[in-house]
């Protein structure tokens, strides 16, 4: 059994060397541990001081291409190399190294088939209150799109097996921790959970620059997800909601003109006829385009699974 832990890196100089120093060479239940090293267009010294700090896989994406691709393409290199197990960990050394074993130990006991290391979110002592009911809020909006159980779905600390790495297909570039999680639980994986510590701070997120901006881009990425992969749901609530307005817009047509029979002079109450029309052929379009994106889904999930096939295969 080969483990291993991939860094996607992006001008981590100054935190690389004591990521890496902190990462295990032995864990239980493999015979070999390794580390990868994803430059993903550095322009400081990461790549050498990655060597020097003793990676054994340093690949160079050469250009600035986002931390989602940085991932997907350090999955892709991990099964080339011959992993059996693959962990993703942060380059900056928010995330404690020796719990990579815990991390692990459910999928080396073979209950699952990816594993997320859940931070302490409400005792986190460097989140603020504000991040703290972003955190829990998104990790619920998570749970519910992706029917898991996982309480931190923001936590880049995970395990992956071989067959989940070759399942993992991602369309966002912004980050790979929402969309992995969603594209796990809609396709049956086994996922599950570990509480893991954290370290102190050693920078800021480059992720994003602010909480309003965190919070956009957050919710531009669920509702993306959500267009992938529940696009019925989706429509269909605009739908029924569309048609609730128009129906509440007929009773009150009906009520006016046959019960309350008081009709003013040159009032014919046309405009709110009108906006019923509009609201009921928009509920019917909205209602269609749910159906479109089905078969578009169902579509995409037979292209997954092509994928999926000439991956194994591959490394058959």
């Amino acid at each position: 059994m080969k483990l291993i832990i991939q860094i996607p890196c992006l001008n981590e100089e100054a935190t690389l060397p004591a990521t890496i120093r902190d990462l295990p060479r032995e864990v239980p239940g493999f015979s070999s541990v390794e580390f990868l090293v994803i430059d993903d267009g550095s322009t400081d010294r990461t790549v050498s001081v990655a060597k020097k700090s003793g990676a054994d896989h340093v690949l160079s994406l050469g250009s600035r291409r986002g931390l989602a691709f940085a991932f997907q393409r350090g999955m892709e290199h991990c099964l080339a190399l011959g992993a059996d197990v693959v962990v993703n960990t942060d380059a900056d050394n928010q995330y404690c190294a020796r719990d990579i074993p815990r991390l692990v130990a459910p999928i080396v006991a073979g209950q699952v088939d990816l594993v997320v290391g859940c931070r302490p979110i409400l005792g986190h002592p460097e989140f603020s209150f504000l991040k703290k009911i972003l955190q829990v809020v998104g990790s619920w909006a998570l749970r519910l799109l992706s029917q898991t159980n996982v309480r931190d779905a923001a936590s880049g600390f995970r395990a992956y097996t071989r067959e989940a790495c070759m399942r993992i297909f991602l369309y966002s570039r912004f980050s790979h921790c929402m969309e992995t999680l969603i594209q796990a639980g809609n396709s049956g994986m086994r996922v599950g959970s570990v509480d893991v510590q954290i370290n102190a701070q050693t920078r800021p997120s480059r992720l994003f620059r602010s909480i309003p901006e965190y919070v956009l881009r957050s919710a531009a990425t669920i509702l993306n997800m959500f267009l992938l992969y529940r696009p019925l749901e989706l429509f269909l609530s605009l739908s029924i909601l569309l048609f609730a307005c128009a129906g509440a817009l007929a009773l009150r047509f009906i009520y006016l003109i046959y019960f309350l029979n008081t009709p003013e002079v040159g009032r014919t109450h046309l405009p709110s006829l009108i906006l019923m029309a509009t609201l009921s052929i928009l509920g019917g379009l909205t209602a269609a385009l749910g159906l479109i994106g089905l078969l578009i889904r169902n579509q995409r999930r037979l292209l997954e699974e092509t994928l999926f096939l000439l991956r194994k295969n591959k490394q058959a």
